[in-house]
């Protein structure tokens, strides 16, 4: 049986985390699987940025924590319209997508649980950092993660 280990207590400051980038997208993580013993990751997405498309999680489940500007965010057959403090929540095995009512203004903060997704934004770094970001890098990033593009 997988045992995660123990997490230790750590602290950041506004803007501190692993920042990184893969196309026009940058993520600051904030909490990963392994600083949280796999319980979940936390990850806040920096603008500009480009609006999330219809998909589904078959590991994870997503808590969206609205930091500013005005987000629509769809769950199943649900639209959520959320400012600044709201909060959403889309569980595993629901398609969800999230657009910024403002194009490319907004922050937000999302946890996942369990940890691990900050795995795929790492993987799609790596990738663009290589050179090599790109249709296929999508595609298996997104199956090992358990993601699926409506």
């Amino acid at each position: 049986m997988y045992r995660a280990r123990m997490p230790h207590a750590y602290a950041l400051s506004a803007g501190d985390g692993e920042r990184l980038t893969f196309g026009d997208v940058t993520i600051l993580v904030r909490a990963t699987a392994q600083s949280t013993g796999g319980t979940f990751s936390l990850f806040e997405e920096v603008p500009p940025l480009v609006d999330t498309p219809m998909h589904v999680h078959a590991k994870d489940d997503e808590l969206f924590y609205i930091l500013e500007g005005e987000h629509v965010i769809q769950v199943g057959e649900r639209q959520f319209a959320v400012g600044a403090g709201g909060v959403v929540f889309a569980p595993r095995d629901v398609p969800h997508s999230h657009r910024r009512v403002a194009p490319r203004v907004g922050r937000l903060l999302v946890m996942t649980t369990p940890g691990g997704l900050d795995g795929f934004f790492r993987e799609l770094a790596a990738a663009d950092r290589a050179g090599a970001l790109g249709r296929d890098t999508y595609a298996e990033a997104s199956a090992k993660y358990g993601i699926t593009w409506l």
